[in-house]
């Protein structure tokens, strides 16, 4: 009888460590990016609920936003209350973020350990609920720089500012064509601010739900690596025994097995048929005189 070999369990058992292991690391640290300049850090965080007022929000991101960059803050009844945003104190970042850099045509990663903000300026918070915060850049690599943060305010709705209107002008012609055109070289890009810039921006066109980064390879081969890793450990462990082959012959047949009662009662049936062989005879009654 041949059974899966526990030294292959064992190894596989590793294997999948290292990919959980591996997996998890990412999780701390982040997902590597491809793209620089992506978002790193945000105050609000998404997901987060507020329940003061905030004066701006605060974006940091791996690169300095460019100068013609654009912010946006929507209200749950979607009404626009961004007021401009402006560029803040640099940051050291609790974690560094990973992204990866196309060096010699393999992709290396690299450690960013400095966020650089951008603060929108909020005019008012006029409901409670959620909010959400666009952005569009364009980073040195010429990839665009776009996502959005989701959270909630709780606090007591503040009134606007007096003949406050809201804004509804678009971003920047050259911004949107530098983000629909990546494959521009990066010099053609805008480059990176150094002054504030209060022009208000239009709701970014954007297809996810959170704060959004482009993926490298990394982030889905891993999983992939620990599915395979899970499915190799379940087949060696449910894989079923090969049986040898039993010889029928005569020479190899096997007495049926009987059980304790069926022994018992078999010697019970001999005992009474040996006792009625071995019994005396009855006498015979003698006829009397006539």
């Amino acid at each position: 009888m041949r059974s899966t070999p526990l030294v292959t369990v064992r190894a596989a058992c590793r294997l999948l460590a290292v990919a959980l292991g591996a997996t998890i690391v990412l999780a701390v640290t982040g997902a590597p990016a491809s793209a620089h300049g992506q978002l790193a850090v945000s105050d609000p965080v998404a997901g987060a609920t507020l329940s003061r007022p905030m004066q701006a929000l605060e974006l940091y991101f791996t690169e300095a936003p460019t100068a013609n960059a654009y912010f946006t803050l929507t209200t749950p009844s979607g009404v626009r209350v961004d007021a401009g945003w402006q560029p803040g104190p640099d940051k050291r970042l609790d974690r560094p973020v990973t992204e990866l850099n196309l060096v010699n045509g393999k992709w290396e990663p690299k450690l960013y350990h400095t966020g650089y903000s951008a603060f929108v300026q909020v005019s008012h918070w006029p409901e409670k609920g959620e909010y959400t915060a666009s952005y569009l850049s364009v980073a040195s690599d010429s990839e665009p720089v776009r996502g959005t943060v989701k959270f909630s305010y709780s606090g007591a709705p503040t009134a606007a500012p007096q003949g406050w209107t809201a804004p509804t002008n678009a971003a920047d012609p050259a911004l949107l064509a530098a983000a629909e055109n990546p494959d521009r070289p990066a010099s053609a890009n805008p480059g990176a601010v150094t002054g504030s810039s209060t022009a208000p921006a239009a709701p970014v066109p954007d297809t996810a739900s959170g704060a959004t980064d482009d993926g490298s390879p990394m982030v889905w081969l891993l999983p992939v690596l620990l599915l395979v890793g899970v499915a190799v450990i379940v087949g060696l462990t449910l894989r079923p025994r090969r049986t040898a082959r039993i010889n029928t012959g005569p020479a190899n047949r096997r007495r049926p097995v009987t059980t304790a009662a069926a022994r018992r009662a078999a010697a019970a049936r001999k005992a009474a048929t040996g006792s009625r062989s071995t019994g005396k005879a009855q006498p015979s009654r003698k006829r009397g005189n006539r």
